[in-house]
């Protein structure tokens, strides 16, 4: 079954309810929406926008789009890339590309220009849909991008280089397109992090994003009375695929356009939200914001909010310990996953494991895991090695990239580049990604599990640890420690706290500053090794 078949059943059976809701507080009450834009403005102390579209509207917004690309000679086994940023646009327009019967591309909202014309290449996109936001970086590259593709303006002033997204679709039939698809039809291209240069491109066919979808109502049980609050980039596999759980239950999906505590607490309060994804640093913003007396919980009709989980980055104990001081009701889970492995979900703690943090969990539903060494060959139970991960959500390969599929793809088998260990009840624990191993005097030194011993100081409210070159150990570990918000924390505090971890892990020196975390909370550990790795380059040259 193609994923295309659950948005046109959601439509039959539950078409006069609404699917996607979006708020956007930022913007200000200054002129009455029109009846296409959906407005539904409630009165409150905050100013709110406030758009809703039914299960009918949206699988006929995705019909239009599809129609209207077909007419343009786009179909199936081309390729459209979509630079949105969160809409309710957003899912419409994807499936709309899916109706065709060819492969969405969703690209990066932080990509530059040179890394949109890269992944188009890569990706072979035969068009690009993008958002007001993007129009001077589209534009710095429209001339060389627009030669061989379809460039689709979504939004207000088209400009003079695009196509209007609203004129193209306008009075296009909001029919279902006569275009047959399978499960074994390719359906999406996502990009990776790009952590180790620019993005590679991973392949999924249908029947991986329906797995997903199957996989997300398994772990928390989604049913249609839910309501899941999305606040992650939707061009993320982890976004996209945790709202998989309500798009297979047909319930409702609020997609919010800020991160802030109080944007968080007053939406998920308004709109009675009974799941919501956090990553690390916005659950750490609430327990801030609450700890220093800025908000309280008492101020937001939290009654209805069940389950909170987070992905993406390592969850520090004392984190979720904290938390249930404040919501002792709430359900807790973290997910594991990749976008090589359509995402969140291929590892799972499981609500009734919380006992568990900080280990990621077991396989999930469909998915078998293994812990092997360099080898291939699996490791003793409390050995590290390699995770590996195999199941229907696997990737196809690195599109274009048969060298680089080849690495990680053997038998089935996806090679995940993730260090970890497994315990005596058969829970994984992360220890840090491969190529990110500091070797210190011959020892390996993981630096997640520097990390998290870190955030257990009541001074420090973000850490990154990286290796920094030393002429006699090869390499030191480095951590840059941001401290709580108004906090005082030297390098003595540190140091005296890292006192409870064996010698050889303890950092050997400390720096002071923001941790850079991406869109979807990971660490970016490349652009501190290019500031920290080059300046102690710097430093040993000066003392030589």
């Amino acid at each position: 079954m193609p994923i295309t078949d659950i948005l046109e059943n959601n439509a039959r059976l539950y078409g006069n309810e609404i699917a996607l809701t979006e708020i956007n507080p930022e913007l200000k009450e200054t002129r009455r929406l029109t009846w296409r834009e959906y407005e539904l403005v409630e009165p409150s102390h905050t100013s709110y926008y406030r758009r809703e579209i039914t299960w009918t509207v949206f699988d006929e917004k995705a019909n239009r789009l599809a129609n209207a690309l077909l007419s343009r000679g786009i179909g199936r086994g081309d390729k459209v890339a979509v630079l949105l940023m969160n809409c309710i646009e957003w899912l419409p327009i994807y499936f709309g590309i899916l109706k065709t019967g060819a492969v969405v591309v969703p690209l990066n909202y932080r990509f530059s220009s040179d890394e949109i014309d890269y992944c188009l290449t890569l990706s072979e996109s035969d068009a690009l849909i993008f958002g007001p936001e993007f129009i001077g970086r589209v534009e710095e590259i429209a001339e060389k991008i627009s030669r061989n593709r379809l460039l689709i303006y979504a939004g207000a002033n088209c400009p003079s280089f695009a196509d209007s997204y609203a004129e193209m679709t306008a009075d296009c039939s909001s029919t279902k397109p006569p275009i047959l698809l399978s499960d074994d039809d390719e359906a999406a291209i996502y990009f990776s992090s790009g952590s180790t240069g620019f993005p590679k491109a991973i392949l999924h066919r249908h029947r991986a994003l329906v797995h997903s979808c199957k996989v997300e109502q398994a772990h928390h049980g989604q049913t249609h009375d839910d309501v899941f609050l999305c606040i992650p980039p939707l061009y993320h596999t982890g976004a996209k695929m945790h709202w998989f759980g309500s798009l297979l239950t047909g319930s409702r999906a609020v997609i919010l356009k800020g991160t802030k505590p109080e944007v968080i607490l007053d939406a998920a309060s308004r709109e009675h939200c009974t799941i919501v994804w956090l990553l690390v640093p916005w659950a750490q913003d609430i327990l801030d914001a609450f700890d220093t007396h800025r908000l309280s919980p008492d101020d937001y009709d939290l009654s209805a909010w069940r389950l909170m989980h987070i992905g993406a980055s390592p969850v520090p104990q004392s984190l979720i310990r904290h938390w249930k001081e404040y919501f002792p009701h709430h359900d807790y889970d973290t997910n594991y996953g990749l976008s090589e492995s359509i995402g969140p979900g291929c590892v799972h703690l499981g609500i009734e494991n919380i006992r568990k943090i900080p280990a990621i969990g077991k396989a999930g539903f469909g998915w078998q895991t293994r812990i092997v060494d360099e080898d291939g060959n699996p490791v003793p139970q409390g050995t590290i090695g390699e995770l590996c991960v195999k199941g229907p959500g696997v990737m196809v390969c690195y599109y274009n990239d048969p060298e680089a599929t080849e690495k990680c793809l053997r038998d089935g088998w996806l090679f995940t580049g993730d260090m970890a260990e497994e315990d005596e009840e058969g829970f994984i624990y992360l220890v840090d990604r491969k190529k990110d191993v500091i070797i210190t005097g011959g020892e390996n030194l993981y630096p997640v599990q520097i990390e998290n011993f870190i955030r257990g100081c009541p001074l420090v409210s973000d850490v990154a640890v990286i290796g920094l070159p030393d002429r006699r150990l090869g390499e030191i570990a480095a951590a840059i420690v941001e401290p709580v918000p108004g906090a005082v924390c030297t390098e003595d505090d540190i140091n005296a706290f890292c006192l409870g971890l064996p010698r050889y892990k303890r950092p050997r020196k400390i720096l002071f500053a923001e941790v850079p975390r991406n869109a979807t909370g990971k660490i970016e550990k490349p652009a501190l090794r290019r500031k920290y790795v080059g300046e102690s380059l710097v430093a040993e040259q000066n003392q030589s």
